[in-house]
């Protein structure tokens, strides 16, 4: 507790002391007219009119003490470029880590110059490169260290190792950043990483209790007369690509080989000097790794992360979180990119003899976005996207038609935000349309119109350390009566729950619209102890799928966190952290859903191992989605564990195991798993990662199907018996920094058993055995030819059957990509992808006959030249 106290002491003092210290003040020099060679060195002449800047101070791990070797750096400009020279001293050259790796992946001993030029505090760019040469870029926002390694700048930068350590050249030009002409002050930070001690320091110290990261930043003067660059980047590009498919006798769409040629154009150009427009005409995203496998057997949406690089870029700015963190609200959004080029929603049904061709994408003839932050902090951003009609082919034997599976559908959204008092507070806004072209009475399912907005506002105060963050949004659908039936009972929104008196699902229904929001408060900084509190709802009526993403509606919760990090070596640890969670969950009939805490810890240790560990109580509550729209379920409380291990991140090899294992009291429900990391890099330029897994689900009443039986609904529940194994093999090798080659695979297998079936009677008995009526064995029977079970209850009701449950996926997906950045902002790809699987197979879970069927199965492979070129005018 002394220890505890003590290190309290030392943050407030420190941060207190900072606080009323002046910012750290670089003066650059112009220079005219000979600007240094980047190679790295340093000895050029003009390198000796600029000041050395050294007195860096450890950010981590011992936060505010000197660090284990010097840093200094210079700063000069010229017209064109600010130019950055960074003398890393280190007394033991011979051990510096030099790691190549493609860029963006950058490892090793590295330094970072970011630069703050719209001077607000707020946002920054950064601008890396490790010993080996090796460079990234990222944007900052929201004054956080939260870094967004999508965005590519065009700069230059070099590395050289000697005797004294190692050496950084870098030329960032003004074309990459946003001012103003004329005078300016940068905000400006350098920080470097001892890898071998995995040690951080900065030129402007960043203590580890600090509410922010850009707002400590020091300050680039002596920038006189300086002229804002309007970027114009036009960057063509072609594909050529072959596809090798298994044959299917007859379909004349599998005669196993296909061929395509195209082209597109991608853009970037600076309107002002404040605003950039980006801008692609039909774009290719064939060298983008493939998703991961998945078996999802809940009612809601599996979350995929965007990995496109034009919706990537730049998207913190499109960004808006209706929730922080990391819990089950916090991925709904007002805008989720993934819904832009989505596989088509209309798939068509086939007679005998019939042979489909589906597109499984939609391609997006042309999108445009405007970004960028006027130099009154006004933070803008335009999105606007056009997807195009897609047809299926259905040959049959004379003849062939179309029918049309996605209508043609624009995309729009506009984000502002303002920012006031030097970023303490800002308020903003955003606006989103969607609007679909349907002349087809089979897509008349969806949505006509979609339209969403919201307000948010962020203010901060006490140096930043206590905060309040609050939004609501608010939404509306327009379309057909058939098209909003199907909103109203989806996953989403289930209106037509039966005990759901407070919901009123209207088959006549034409438009839908609902609320939802946050509010928030907490204390961030200044102290070892953080917390938040707050409340977040979705209203029934709120649906944003369309160009959001949203898990579920007619939910509201309120929860409360705190967190105390201890951030100097204590005892066995390097850093510590605590936390404590609770929360509780209502419905619109205010309803209690659902009510839980937890307790968990991270910990790095003296020798950089890391542990971590938690264990968290679900109380008893009721599930609206168990039935799929039928009465809310009681499911039993329970208990969750999970922890986690990992080794020394700067050896060779680094090994990580972690695992959770829940049980609901009972024994309704147990399921858990395992996974392990093995990362290996025996050399500076090639890497391999391998990453199996396992887990296991027994699910004594999971949902099968809902009947009819003879006027009333029948909710058929099984035991599930499901166990899942994948392994992730990644492999990098990297010539250059420049050129590159990358190996992604995973094979994926699933199996599922199901059992003991039975339908539900008490949705919300208190004891688990009195919620359901099990089937007699003269009750349900297995068709084996039609593959269904079929029953006929002992109380003479109307007979009904369902499919089999049983499922058994096999899955492998596969990249190899050779990218050579030619020349900077150009490259050129070599890509090969497979792809094979099936969901039938055998009747239990076998590892090792699961694996040899897999690789029995035919595959389809792609071949893909990508080339692009980039005209920097």
């Amino acid at each position: 507790m002394k220890k505890i106290l003590f290190s309290l002491l030392l943050a407030l003092l420190g941060i207190m002391a900072l606080s009323a210290a002046d910012k750290r003040v670089y003066m650059s020099r112009h220079i005219n007219p000979h600007a240094p060679a980047i190679d790295g060195r340093g000895d050029d002449p003009c390198w000796q009119k600029a000041e050395w800047a050294g007195g860096f101070i450890q950010d981590d791990p011992s936060s505010g003490e000197a660090p284990t070797e010097a840093t200094e750096f210079k700063v000069m400009y010229d017209d064109k470029n600010v130019y950055v020279l960074v003398r890393c001293h280190d007394s033991q050259a011979g051990a510096i880590e030099r790691r190549v790796a493609r860029r963006d992946t950058i490892d090793g001993d590295y330094l970072a110059v970011y630069i703050d030029s719209y001077f607000d505090k707020r946002t920054a760019l950064g601008f890396k490169v490790n010993a080996a040469g090796v460079k990234s870029d990222v944007t900052i926002a929201g004054d956080s260290n939260s870094q967004d390694a999508t965005w590519d700048a065009i700069w230059s930068a070099q590395a050289a190792v000697d005797a004294k350590g190692w050496t950084a050249e870098l030329a960032i030009p003004f074309s990459q950043l946003r001012f103003a002409s004329g005078d300016a002050v940068f905000g400006l930070q350098v920080r470097r990483l001892l890898y071998r001690k995995q040690e951080i320091s900065s030129w402007a110290h960043i203590p580890k209790q600090a509410p922010g990261f850009v707002s400590f930043f020091g300050e680039l003067q002596g920038l006189k007369g300086i002229r804002a660059q309007h970027q114009v980047e036009i960057v063509p590009y072609a594909v050529a690509q072959t596809t090798l498919s298994p044959r299917q006798a007859g379909n004349p769409f599998a005669d196993g080989h296909s061929g395509s040629l195209l082209g597109g154009l991608d853009g970037k150009i600076g309107l002002t000097s404040d605003l950039t427009l980006d801008f692609t005409l039909n774009p290719d995203f064939g060298q983008v790794e493939a998703d991961p496998s998945v078996v999802n057997l809940t009612a809601y949406e599996t979350y995929f992360q965007e990995k496109r690089p034009f919706f990537t870029e730049g998207r913190s700015i499109l960004d808006f979180r209706i929730m922080g963190g990391d819990g089950d609200f916090s991925s709904d959004n007002l805008f989720y990119s993934r819904r832009i080029g989505r596989a088509p929603r209309f798939y068509p049904e086939t007679q005998d003899g019939e042979f489909l061709d589906m597109p499984m994408t939609t391609a997006i003839l042309g999108a445009f976005k405007v970004t960028g932050k006027t130099r009154r902090g006004l933070s803008l951003g335009v999105l606007d996207a056009l997807t195009a009609r897609e047809s299926a082919a259905i040959a049959f034997a004379g003849g062939s038609r179309a029918e049309t599976v996605e209508p043609l559908t624009n995309y729009f959204m506009l984000r502002a935000q303002q920012d006031l008092n030097q970023g303490q507070t800002t308020f903003g806004a955003m606006f989103t349309a969607v609007n679909r072209d349907i002349n087809d009475e089979a897509l008349d399912f969806l949505h006509r119109q979609a339209y969403s907005g919201g307000i948010d506002l962020f203010h901060s105060w006490k140096n930043r350390n206590y905060y309040v963050w609050a939004n609501a949004v608010f939404s509306r659908v327009q379309g057909s009566a058939a098209a909003l039936q199907r909103t109203q009972t989806s996953a989403v929104h289930y209106f037509q729950r039966p005990d759901a008196g407070y919901l009123d699902y209207d088959p006549d229904r034409t438009s839908l619209s609902g609320h939802g929001g946050t509010v928030e408060f907490g204390r961030n900084g200044g102290s070892p102890l953080r917390f938040s509190t707050g409340v977040t709802w979705r209203s029934p009526g709120l649906e944003l799928n369309d160009m959001g993403y949203l898990s579920k509606s007619d939910a509201i919760m309120a929860w409360g966190w705190a967190g105390y990090r201890i951030s100097r070596p204590t005892l066995v640890f390097n850093t510590l952290s605590l936390n404590f969670n609770a929360w509780s969950g209502y419905n619109f009939g205010l309803e209690p859903t659902f009510v839980g805490g937890n307790v968990s810890f991270w910990g790095q240790l003296k020798n950089y191992w890391s542990v971590n560990a938690g264990i968290n109580r679900q109380g008893p509550n009721v599930s609206l989605s168990a039935l799929r729209g039928g009465p809310a379920l009681r499911c039993d409380p329970g208990w969750n564990f999970w922890y986690g291990v990992g080794s020394d991140a700067r050896q060779r090899l680094v090994v990580s195991l972690s695992g959770s294992l829940y049980g609901a009291e009972g024994g309704s429900r147990q399921s858990g798993g395992a996974s392990l990391s093995l990362a290996y890099q025996p050399g500076s330029r090639f890497s391999l990662k391998v990453a199996p897994g396992y887990s296991f689900n027994r699910n004594l009443l999971q949902y099968v199907a809902t009947r009819d039986a003879g006027g009333e609904s029948r909710y058929v529940m099984g035991g599930l018996d499901q166990k899942t194994f994948y392994v992730t093999l990644r492999l990098n090798y990297s010539v250059t920094p420049e050129l590159s080659i990358q190996f992604y695979g995973q094979p994926f297998i699933a199996n599922g058993r199901y059992d003991a079936f039975k339908r539900i009677v008490d949705p919300r008995a208190a004891l688990f055995q009195d919620r359901f009526q099990p089937f007699g064995g003269d009750e349900i029977r297995f068709d084996a030819g039609g593959n269904e079970y079929r029953v006929s209850e002992a109380s003479g009701c109307k007979a009904y059957s369902f499919a089999n449950p049983d499922f058994n996926v096999l899955e492998l997906r596969s990249n190899l990509v050779l990218r050579w950045e030619y020349r900077p902002g150009a490259a050129l790809f070599l890509v090969w992808s497979q792809g094979r699987g099936d969901n039938t197979g055998r009747d239990e879970f076998d590892l090792g006959a699961g694996f040899r069927d897999l690789m029995r199965l035919p595959s389809t492979n792609v071949f893909l030249v990508k080339f692009t070129y980039n005209f920097n005018l």
